[in-house]
């Protein structure tokens, strides 16, 4: 109990539990998450029971939600293996970013450490319960996950798993939380600062523009993605192809999924071979203004022809989210004009969109994928779950 003898609130057990956790070494966290993963591997059955209940919940949602929202034994395992990957990556708190001396003898270093509390809002992402929580014990801070109503139940086990483990660990279990509630329980965490120190949505562009409109917490934005495959006049017909199928169906319901197909005018036959190959993949095409502002999140994509590259990075530019844009080019200069003018978190050339993923990038996983320019943008790992300090060692000196 508090000094007023309420019960400590979710944000103010977290702000505790951070505290003791930025004071553990490195060896102590990456314990407490192989125990994390082998509590997932063990429960699998609970986690998977919990989640066929939210799945049968689900009638009458998107093809694409029900995706983001299932887990098989597949994917639990999965979730496991990138808490383990995580665990086995340098431990970024306490790192030197810059060591130097100045001339009256003061030693100065620049540390990363922890940000503190981060606040994750997520929708029907079970996996984001874990591996939030995951990348904020091994960077050293606390974390309060309020997920969505749709996968309750499954974050409840998952949750459950990771406070059982953390404790078993001699990590206090309030290093991760959850909150449930409402509208109005969420608004009222937002409008107290104390809560915590950054607050990450994990969802569509919805979440993220009220959050970014409602919250006096900083928002890092991990936004929805509009992203674009820009086919270019000098383009290897074959790898065109491949990319943007993959790009398009490997994945259609999250959100590094390409949703516009942009070709070179002087291309016309591989538009064709290219529509043809995503129509055998069973990818409804559509044209028109609407089709390019849209983000489908399932088998449908946008198709546009250009007249030059100007006018594919002018449209990329004016309705892409910041994501993940891609060109296929053989032309060197082309592809170094896009990648230096596409105004997005990752740019690529000559590969598929999909590989924005903090896993892929050898993060171990991502909370999200920021859009922000501030303080991190692409995926949100564990550097990015880090601020810095300076320590200055003197032996006496004063200014004068």
């Amino acid at each position: 109990m508090s000094a007023t003898g309420l019960a400590p609130t979710p944000a103010a057990r977290a702000r505790e539990a951070s505290r003791a956790l930025a004071a553990l070494d490195g060896a102590a966290r990456d314990a407490a998450l192989a125990a994390v993963a082998a509590a997932l591997e063990r429960r699998t059955h609970e986690v998977l029971a919990a989640n066929a209940e939210d799945v049968a919940g689900a009638e009458g949602q998107t093809a694409a939600i029900v995706d983001r929202l299932r887990l098989d034994p597949g994917r639990v395992a999965g979730i496991a293996a990138a808490v383990l990957g995580i665990a086995e990556l340098p431990d970024p708190i306490g790192a030197v970013l810059r060591d130097f001396t100045l001339e009256n003898g003061i030693r100065i270093r620049k540390l990363r450490v922890p940000l503190g509390v981060v606040l994750v809002v997520f929708e029907a992402r079970p996996n984001v319960a874990v591996d939030a929580a995951a990348l904020c014990v091994k960077s050293g801070n606390a974390c309060i996950l309020r997920g969505s109503r749709l996968a309750a139940r499954t974050n409840a086990v998952l949750i459950d798993i990771v406070r059982d483990s953390l404790y078993a660990s001699g990590i206090p279990a309030d290093a991760v939380v959850s909150v449930g509630g409402g509208h109005e329980a969420l608004d009222e965490l937002l409008a107290d600062p104390a809560t915590a120190d950054v607050v990450i949505p994990r969802g569509g562009e919805e979440l993220k523009k009220r959050l970014l409109r409602d919250s006096r917490i900083p928002v890092l934005a991990a936004a929805g993605g509009n992203c674009h495959v820009y086919v270019d006049a000098s383009a290897d017909s074959a790898s065109a192809v491949a990319i943007a199928v993959n790009a398009k169906t490997q994945r259609p319901g999250v959100c590094n999924a390409a949703e516009t197909l942009l070709v070179h005018r002087d291309r016309p036959e591989l538009r064709e071979e290219i529509c043809a190959a995503l129509r055998a993949a069973g990818v409804e095409l559509l044209e028109g203004e609407e089709a390019w502002e849209t983000e489908f999140l399932d088998l449908r994509m946008a198709v546009r022809t250009v007249d030059s590259l100007d006018e594919a990075i002018e449209h990329v530019n004016r309705y892409g989210t910041g994501h993940s844009e891609a060109i296929v080019t053989e032309d060197f200069q082309a592809a170094a004009r896009f990648a230096n003018e596409v105004d997005a978190a990752a740019v690529y050339v000559n590969a598929s969109t999909r590989f924005t993923d903090g896993g892929e990038y050898g993060m171990g996983a991502e909370i999200g994928i920021s859009t922000s320019r501030l303080h991190a943008r692409g995926p949100i790992g564990l550097e990015e779950l880090t601020t810095t300090k300076y320590i200055a060692w003197g032996d006496g000196q004063i200014r004068r």
